[in-house]
Formats: C-alpha cells, sequence, structure tokens
C-alpha cells in the first residue's frame, strides 16, 4: 500500500492567549477581583467612617477616580502582561542596583580618604554583587540551579521544512508533537544567531590544498578558499546555534534521562541532536552571555546532514 504524497500538510492552531488565567467571575481573573474587591471594600469602610461629615454627593465624587485608577489597574495592560505585574516590576527595577559585580561576598565600601569629583562629601556608590541563577555545570553537563534544581542542555540542528513534501511536513509535525507530548517538566527551545568568521577556515584549506594528490584538487581547493574569503567580505555570516534546555527539580539522574529522550525523540524529526557535556555547556553559557561576539559552531555541536542553503 502507497501512502500519498499529495496530502495536505497538518495545521493546528495555537491560541495566542494559551498562558492567559482563568476568568472566575464577571469576566475578571482572580487577581484583578482582588484588587477591585480590596478597593471596594477600603471605600466602604471610609464610606462607614465618614457618613455622618461628608455628604454622599461629595464622597463619591471623591471615589470615582479612585474606582477609576483600580479598575485600569486591574484590566490594564502593558507589554503583554498585566497592569499590576508591570508597575511592580518597573518598582522593582527602579530599587534595583545599576551596577552589578561578580563577588562571592558582600561588596567592601571605598575607604573615608576617597573622594569624588563633587567634593570630600560625596560617596561613591557601591555596585551589587551579581548573582546568577546558574550556581555551576556538574560532571553530567548539568546546569546546577540550585533549590530550582538541574537543566540539561541539547544542542540541534535545523531542518528544511519548507522544501519538504506535505507528506514528509506531516511526519516531522508529528514527531515533534510526540517529543512535546513526552515532556514532563519545563523545556525552552533557545534560537541564536550568531557572527561568523570563515578566515581560519580559508586559511586551513589553503595550508592543506598542497598536500592533495591531484594538482587540479589544489586549484580547486584553492578557488574555494577564494571563494570563502569573498563571501566574507560581501556578507554578514550567521550561523544558528539551537539549544534545548530541559529542567527538573527532581534528582539529576532525571534531568539526565530527559536530556536523553530529548535527543531520541528529536532524531525522529531528522533533526541531529546530541547533549552538550560539561565544556560544551560552559561555552554555551558564555556565548548566550555576549551574543555579539564572533565565533564558529562550539565543539561538539551536531553539523545539519542537509545544505545549509536550503533553509534560505
Amino acid at each position: 500500500m502507497h501512502r500519498r504524497t499529495d496530502e495536505a500538510p497538518l495545521r493546528a492552531r495555537v491560541p495566542a492567549d494559551v498562558e492567559r488565567a482563568d476568568r472566575i467571575a464577571f469576566n475578571l481573573t482572580a487577581r484583578q477581583l482582588v484588587i477591585v474587591t480590596v478597593t471596594g471594600l477600603v471605600l466602604y469602610a471610609a464610606w462607614t467612617a465618614l457618613v455622618t461629615v461628608v455628604p454622599p454627593l461629595i464622597f463619591a465624587a471623591c471615589c470615582m477616580p479612585i474606582l477609576g485608577a483600580a479598575f485600569f489597574l486591574a484590566v490594564g495592560r502593558r507589554d503583554g502582561i498585566s497592569l499590576d505585574v508591570w508597575l511592580l516590576a518597573a518598582w522593582r527595577h527602579r530599587r534595583a542596583p545599576r551596577q552589578l559585580v561578580p563577588s562571592e561576598g558582600p561588596i567592601t565600601p571605598a575607604p573615608a580618604w576617597v573622594t569624588t569629583t563633587r567634593g570630600p562629601g560625596d560617596r561613591l556608590p557601591l555596585p551589587a554583587a551579581l548573582r546568577l541563577p546558574a550556581k555551576g555545570i556538574t560532571a553530567d553537563g548539568l546546569i546546577d540551579l540550585g533549590p530550582d534544581g538541574t537543566t540539561g542542555l541539547v544542542a540541534a540542528s535545523t531542518v528544511a521544512f519548507g522544501l519538504r513534501t506535505p507528506a514528509e511536513q506531516n511526519g516531522l509535525v508529528a514527531g515533534f508533537a510526540r517529543w512535546l507530548h513526552s515532556l514532563d517538566g519545563p523545556a525552552q527551545v533557545l534560537v541564536r544567531a550568531q557572527r561568523v568568521d570563515l578566515t581560519h577556515v580559508a586559511d586551513r584549506i589553503i595550508a592543506q590544498a598542497p598536500n592533495l594528490p591531484d594538482p587540479a584538487l589544489e586549484d580547486a581547493a584553492v578557488a574555494h578558499a577564494a571563494f570563502l574569503d569573498e563571501v566574507a567580505a560581501r556578507r554578514e555570516l550567521l550561523h544558528r546555534h539551537v539549544t534545548v534546555a530541559v529542567r527538573s527539580t527532581r534528582s539529576p539522574g532525571n534531568t539526565v534521562h530527559q536530556a536523553a529522550e530529548t535527543v531520541r525523540a528529536l532524531s525522529g524529526c531528522e533533526v541531529a541532536a546530541r547533549v552538550l557535556d560539561p565544556l560544551d555547556a560552559a561555552a554555551t553559557l558564555a556565548a548566550a552571555l555576549n551574543p555579539s561576539a564572533e565565533s564558529s559552531p562550539p565543539r561538539g555541536r551536531p553539523v545539519p546532514e542537509h545544505d545549509e542553503s536550503e533553509e534560505l
């Protein structure tokens, strides 16, 4: 029995508000109800205390701006999040220190004899200690997050999805869906584009060209090195890094198992993947903290089995 290759590709609708909080009453979430209810109770308490002093119309006129502000705070949104959460984050950002430095202990203040350009009475602002969520990297290549568990990193290649037939696309989608259904913890897929310098590749080709067995091969190698130099001079080359992070709050062995299962599941989607060892995990974290640095793919990353030009 032959499988049809002209079948329509699978499509799935993903709602934009998949992480939207549940509506409890009056089309409001629990947080929104708390804000409105607490505001109403405070105003009612104020009314009961001032009922014999303030006329009802004056009290109502004073309450309208407060109720409007509370309602706007409850239902308003900014940058995709609720307004109360946004204001809380802005307040925390305002109070957070602006300068962070790596330090194991408290920051020692400057001596009393140190002065600034403003005069002896001015003190230098002390930087705060930089506290990263990662505590270290284990011998298995896992990122130790302390009380939040451990995270395993899996390097993955890309797939030329648009050039596949509908039947092949359906198979890739089904394989990716199986991986999503197999997850029992948080997972993140990070895709980064990083600048690549091909100079060292061209230099290595030039160095190895005289050792080729045929002069025609040597000429072809030299021409290819010249082509790489020309491409690097005319275009800004980017390399895609795809990293899958799986986290578990259980034992580190469970995280190792999840990372291995991710590699096995992604292989069904024709994705070349491997679990990063400690050196590769450290290099990936360092590259994530310095995304503008020019680099080649980290050691041990899988090379896509298809031509990279197919993805353009």
